[in-house]
């Protein structure tokens, strides 16, 4: 039977980041001065993820990240802006030899 590993992180988008900036100047070439929290920044660093095996499953936008690890909430009639995501990833588990 199939068997699954999951990890879950917190990931910033930041079109300001070497990386990013690298990344978005290939993909988005026509972006002279991409948007600081463009959701496309966060493609390099799922990309690494996703060469380590991991598949994103879900993903979803918070609005800060407390010291204690605990999340708020986008919401409330007039919302918050964020660029942090809660995200959950899965890879499979190696099959165990009997």
């Amino acid at each position: 039977m199939e068997q699954w590993e999951y990890l879950t992180t917190f990931l910033r988008a930041d079109a300001q980041t070497e990386e990013a900036k690298a990344f978005l100047s290939r993909y988005r070439p026509e972006w002279k001065n991409p948007p600081r929290y463009a959701a496309e920044s966060l493609m390099p660093q799922l990309d690494e993820l996703g060469g380590l095996g991991w598949e994103l499953v879900h993903m979803e936008p918070v609005a800060q990240v407390g010291r204690n690890g605990d999340v708020l909430l986008p919401g409330g009639g007039a919302g918050e802006w964020s660029h942090t995501y809660f995200c959950v990833l899965k890879r499979r588990k190696p099959y165990a030899s009997s």
